[in-house]
């Protein structure tokens, strides 16, 4: 428990640093020029009415999406067959650990590469997080697997519209625009966090209290509620688990299909079109599936986080139904689940919060005119600089985005613009791996009980390693000197070499 408040201080501490920043710089704001407003500070009062202008206003979706993935698994861990899968999926997946981590981080990068699907995809990481510690492996693993493929994800951003709409629609690029760095920086990115992690789990091969929690009886009382927290009761449940593979793969399909971008990435508006017949079939001049799917129904490609609530509300219900689960337990499982939730929703909503803050009082831009003055024009560093402190006091992309690249398109030639619209989610994505505003790595290393000093000890080598990667990239695919190029490329291959020497004890 003290671990998950860790995480909780954590981000408390980077909103005092917001809200310092409200009082010593003043507020700047571009729209075809740049203007400073003065010092718009954050006051006693509206510092205790963000959260709820948060949770009401703007963010109370995500909020409510992370107390129904509570809900839902506190429903699924009262039914036994959903421990009698875990246990056979570890036992069969476990003597090829190695490569089963490796595909689960490559699945879930693609997957947020093409969807932008990192909020959504929380959904299968309490699964994804029990499954991998009933293979042996700890939570750092766990972690790496879940949050850090999802990162990479982002950082090679391809065709997830959702994510970088306001880069193409601001500097009028197609989606496909430098596709080949985007790919790079996905490949070289999973490369990067692979080969850490599998030099990780070789030095740290040992099973991790959790998987051991059914033969130690003498564990403390603290270790076995965190155990529980992540990983459901042992069961003797003789009920098929065809059913919950069944479910779980419907939403999966369902989740892939209906937020991969088909009309603003593929032009393909075939489910446009479905949706809208099905919507307006009449039967005797009644548009019966129409009226009980509801005029919100959107199309495949469109969906958002409300959708996939719906869907996980309706899966909790039929599972229940499947499984007869008794009406008092499917309340005491929805109870415990949201229950069990509720840190890590208390994160998102400050996280959101210091979004919200950061919007309302715009101190932001005098910091980033401020490093671009530093050269002129486009500079690989200052701008990787820029995109680091946007998506920390951004915790959305778009938000990042936007807080920036209008007043760097300004300044910049338009040469320049593909390079950028690929850079900065490159530099988001390597960013929101160590943010203390990141809402996917904050709110799993809560639900998780690990701190962020103990995940930070263990993913710097792998941030400068990626930083790194980064640079070159970008770098060599901008106009420079072939000869310079060569000498940075030999540099940051001679340390790459070097750090991993090191991370295997060689050196």
């Amino acid at each position: 428990m003290e671990k998950r408040h860790n995480i909780v201080k954590v981000v408390l501490l980077a909103t005092l640093v917001f809200v310092l920043l409200s009082w010593i710089l003043p507020a700047a704001y571009f729209q075809e020029s740049y203007v400073e407003q003065g010092r718009v500070q954050i006051g006693l009062f509206d510092l205790f009415s963000y959260p709820i202008t948060t949770t009401l206003a703007y963010f109370g979706n995500i909020l409510l999406f992370i107390l129904v993935i509570g809900g839902f698994y506190g429903v699924l861990n009262r039914i036994g067959a959903y421990r009698k899968m875990l246990d056979s999926m570890a036992k069969s997946l476990k003597k090829q650990g190695k490569l089963v981590i490796s595909i689960m981080m490559v699945l879930l990068a693609v997957i947020t590469s093409i969807c932008g699907l990192q909020l959504g995809l929380m959904l299968f990481f309490p699964f994804l997080i029990s499954l991998i510690l009933l293979m042996g492996y700890d939570k750092i693993v766990a972690a790496l697997t879940v949050v850090g493929s999802t990162m990479i994800g982002i950082a090679g951003t391809t065709f997830a519209y959702s994510n970088v709409s306001v880069i193409y629609t601001l500097f009028s690029l197609k989606i496909t625009s430098n596709i080949l760095i985007k790919i790079l920086v996905l490949v070289l990115g999973l490369a990067v966090l692979i080969g850490n992690t599998i030099i990780y789990i070789s030095k740290n091969n040992k099973p991790s209290k959790a998987a051991k929690k059914s033969t130690k009886k003498d564990s403390s009382k603290e270790e076995k509620n965190i155990d529980e927290v992540l990983i459901p009761a042992e069961s003797k449940s003789k009920a098929s688990i065809v059913p919950i593979i069944v479910i779980f793969s419907i939403i999966f399909v369902i989740m892939i299909l209906a937020f991969i971008p088909w009309s603003n990435s593929f032009t393909n508006n075939a489910f446009v079109t479905a949706t809208e017949g099905v919507t307006g079939f009449k039967i005797f001049n009644f548009a019966l599936f129409g009226k009980l799917l509801g005029k919100s129904v959107l199309p495949f490609g469109n969906w958002t986080l409300t959708e996939l609530i719906t869907l996980t509300v309706i899966s909790t219900l039929v599972l229940a139904l499947i499984y007869k689960v008794k009406a008092n337990e499917l309340y005491d499982g929805l109870f415990e689940g949201m229950k069990k939730a509720l840190i890590p929703a208390v994160v998102a909503m400050l996280v959101y919060t210091c979004l919200v803050i950061n919007t309302y009082h715009p101190f932001q831009l005098v910091i980033y005119k401020a490093i671009f003055g530093i050269t002129k024009g486009f500079n690989i560093f200052t701008a990787t600089l820029t995109s680091i402190l946007a998506s920390v006091f951004n915790v959305e992309p778009l938000y990042s985005f936007q807080s920036v690249l209008p007043y760097l398109s300004s300044i910049v030639s338009k040469d320049s613009l593909a390079t950028i619209a690929a850079l900065y989610p490159a530099t988001y994505g390597f960013t929101m791996l160590f943010a203390p505003t990141s809402a996917v790595l904050m709110v799993t290393l809560s639900y998780m009980g690990v701190s962020y000093k103990d995940w930070f000890k263990n993913i710097w080598k792998i941030l400068l390693e990626l930083l790194i990667v980064i640079l070159v990239l970008f770098l060599v695919f901008s106009p420079m000197s072939i000869i310079l190029k060569i000498v940075l490329l030999v540099i940051s291959i001679a340390v790459l070499v070097l750090m991993t020497l090191s991370s295997l004890s060689i050196i």
